[in-house]
This record gives C-alpha cells, structure tokens and sequence, in this order.
C-alpha cells in the first residue's frame, strides 16, 4: 500500500504475493474508516484502459520522485514506512509490473487467470 496526496489516503501498488502480504491488505482494508476498497477494479479496467496507463507511467515516476521529500518527513514523525513503499512502487514500475499487467489482461479477456502453456497478451 502506498499514501497519496496531502492526506495520505490508501492505495494498493501492487497485488499481494504471499499469504501474509494478503493478510495485511485485509487488514487495512477492515480498518479504513471510509470504505475506500472497493475490490471492483475489473469492473472499471479495460485491456486499452491498462495498456494507456501502463504508457503513461513516466508521470508515476515522476510524483513518487516528487513526494519522496515530504514521505520520509511523514516517516520520521509516523513511522508508517510510506517512503520504502514510493522506493518499492518505483521499482515495480520498470520491474515485475510488466508481466503482472500481462496476466491481468489475461485475466480481463478470459476471466480466469492464465495457465503455464497460455500465451500471455502484448502490453
């Protein structure tokens, strides 16, 4: 999970990858007082809609970059760990995001997630 803008609200970066990273996005998500997990992305992503934002990423960049400063001041007084999770995201940009998004458009054309022998869709 990631903090944005001035008022640090939630956002997932990055689906789990082990039982106890899905044990801690539970978590969160039963303690957001704002009910802010919708846990309904398929019915708002589109295979164009991941392939542009996937384009776009640059501008991610740029604002993790950007916010690193006031992160690591929010860490000092928090220590919620809000700027090695901007360092994480960043390097999941340019990383395993690739392969991830492919599944994921996979899963939005076929809705079932792919097998070894599935031939993955380009981004």
């Amino acid at each position: 999970m990631l903090y944005e803008g001035d008022h640090f609200t939630e956002y997932v970066y990055q689906q789990p990858r082990s039982v106890e990273e899905l044990r801690q996005l539970i978590d969160a998500a039963e303690a957001e007082a704002f009910s802010g997990y919708g846990c309904d992305g398929d019915d708002h992503w589109t295979p164009a809609a991941v392939r542009e934002w996937r384009r776009d990423r640059g501008r991610i960049r740029e604002y993790l970059a950007d916010r690193r400063g006031a992160w690591e001041a929010h860490d000092e007084k928090s220590a919620q760990g809000t700027a090695p999770a901007a360092r994480d995201y960043a390097t999941y940009l340019d990383g395993d995001l690739a392969a991830h998004l492919r599944a994921y458009l996979f899963w939005l054309d076929e809705r079932r997630p792919p097998t070894l022998t599935d031939r993955l869709p380009p981004l």
